[in-house]
């Protein structure tokens, strides 16, 4: 069965983007060093956009994910520097209940309750499934989460969008790997309990 795994950087405090929601790639809090893209490149290439996979002669299918979902925040990320699809290279679910739907067809425009739909996708055959963020769908996916990987960078922010962005839900999971990288970022892997 495909899991769906929430790879995601966070700072030490446990936000994923400051208090304006904004791309938080390359601010000072999260920045992209080559020894954070020589890992992403090596193991999670399908994480990166598509500019930045053409850009670095990255081409195919992914090896770990073949299909990402993503909040109407996150998603409008893209949007906001003209790209309607971030991820072409794989299936992209973006939940959202106020965006029109997508008229290139590249990206499906879900309505239906976040939890249900992943547990159809689980069901499906292929790679697992990537939760990029935002932290309220991520709060809304809690219980359908079975990996964590948290890129956990050397920085305190104070507020911002936290991880998961919800009430109180106490949930467990085991630590299965962790990997220090040389700029200080820690990639933090845990399992469902």
């Amino acid at each position: 069965m495909r899991r769906l795994v929430y790879y995601v950087a966070t700072t030490l405090d446990g936000f994923i983007a400051g208090p304006d929601g904004g791309d938080p790639s390359g601010a000072d809090f999260f920045p992209i060093t080559d020894d954070v893209v020589q890992f992403i490149v090596e193991n999670y290439p399908e994480t990166l956009p598509g500019p930045a996979r053409e850009a670095l002669g990255i081409d195919g299918a992914g090896t770990v994910f073949d299909t990402v979902v993503e909040g109407r925040a996150s998603y409008e990320l893209g949007l906001a520097e003209s790209i309607d699809d971030v991820y072409p290279h794989l299936r992209h679910l973006v939940f959202s209940t106020t965006l029109p739907e997508n008229n290139s067809g590249a990206v499906e425009i879900v309505r239906d309750e976040p939890a249900q739909i992943v547990r159809e996708l689980k069901r499906e055959e292929g790679l697992d499934i990537w939760l990029v963020g935002g932290g309220t769908l991520a709060h809304a996916l809690l219980p359908e989460i079975d990996r964590l990987v948290l890129k956990v960078n050397p920085s305190i922010i104070g507020s911002g969008v936290p991880l998961f962005n919800g009430p109180f839900a106490p949930t467990l999971f085991t630590s299965v790997d962790e990997t220090h990288l040389p700029g200080g970022v820690r990639v933090l892997t845990y399992d469902r309990h």
